[in-house]
């Protein structure tokens, strides 16, 4: 592989042993009569029931511990895939952690729903306080870092999805995987498709991408902002990884959020989440979630059936996880036929 990326300076953290799987998707493939469909299981990374977090987590809680911190702080939507693991890496260092919930629909935080709020509780977060949409989340884990120091101890803030330079650089890591996996698996991609929500998974992607020369293209599937909002948002958190890295940064028209799937808005069912989401669970035994992957697989099984992923080429799917939320919306993921 040309390109340079040293990655082995930075102070990491392993919370999954070895290399997540890269698997061909032969009855989705043949389902859809398109492109040869691949998927990357980051669901399986480890901490509590997998899911991409987890590779920002790694730098993210190092830097922590570097600094001598014994509370992490972070923010995220009601059913926070990474409020989950952050609280999992918390508990695996024996860190205290504080959340505090984002409630971008309101009415949708119940402290006794299950999916990951049961979980949670089980994992021992040591304060869970909700706010209003569009509440100023950098001031709210600022009173919470103080009520920290007012304790006698330090925590350390972790912006929303750990989506910030360095936790972007877990899927730099990541990037290189991908590259090492397909040359010993002799399976070289035309495309990858991921979904874009706090940016930093898509942003690190990209950067790692260009970095290692890879040559080939992300497309993004939006799970909450409009297509040119979001790609602005990816574009300069990969200028700012890229920076880190000390490496090219991406170009702007390398970056793609596509927007067609988002549907009335962040975490909000679509008849096409739901059928994608039991389609990958009828033709390949692969748990989606509703308001992540659920959407991102819309957006790709809509790309495989327009022709965009045509015949001929290979595209792998980046399962980011989520699947431990399902579970809250049970209602919305039912056949159809039974309601």
């Amino acid at each position: 592989m040309a390109g340079t990326m040293n990655l082995a300076r930075f102070p990491r953290r392993r919370y999954t042993p070895g290399f997540t799987p890269l698997e061909p998707m032969p009855r989705l493939t043949a389902a859809l009569g398109g492109a040869e469909l691949w998927i990357k299981r980051d669901d399986l990374l480890g901490l509590a029931a997998g899911g991409n977090k987890t590779r920002k987590l790694e730098f993210l809680v190092a830097d922590a511990i570097a600094q001598g911190c014994d509370t992490l702080v972070t923010v995220g939507a009601p059913q926070s895939n990474h409020c989950r693991l952050t609280l999992a890496a918390a508990a695996r260092e024996g860190l205290k952690c504080r959340l505090v919930i984002e409630e971008r629909v309101p009415g949708t935080y119940s402290p006794d729903a299950l999916g990951n709020n049961l979980l949670f509780d089980l994992m021992g977060a040591e304060t869970i306080r909700n706010v209003p949409l569009g509440t100023d989340l950098a001031a709210e884990m600022a009173i919470e870092v103080a009520a920290v120091a007012a304790l006698g101890r330090k925590a350390y803030a972790i912006v929303g999805g750990g989506s910030n330079a360095l936790g972007a650089l877990g899927y730099a890591a990541c990037a290189a995987e991908i590259m090492a996996q397909s040359f010993e698996q002799g399976v070289a991609f035309d495309r990858i498709v991921v979904a874009s929500g706090s940016a930093g998974t898509h942003a690190g992607l990209l950067t790692g991408l260009v970095a290692l020369n890879a040559g080939v293209p992300v497309t993004g599937i939006n799970v909450r902002r409009p297509q040119a909002e979001q790609e602005g948002n990816v574009h300069k958190l990969a200028v700012a990884t890229a920076a880190l890295l000390g490496t090219p940064a991406p170009t702007r028209d390398a970056v793609v959020a596509l927007d067609r799937w988002v549907g009335p808005g962040y975490s909000l069912p679509t008849p096409e989440m739901v059928a994608a989401v039991r389609l990958l669970a009828r033709t390949e035994g692969i748990l989606l979630d509703p308001v992540y992957t659920g959407k991102a697989m819309a957006g790709f099984v809509a790309l495989v059936r327009d022709g965009t992923l045509a015949a001929g080429q290979r595209v792998l799917f980046l399962h980011t996880g989520g699947s431990p939320s399902l579970h809250a919306y049970a209602d919305d993921l039912r056949d159809p036929a039974l309601n």
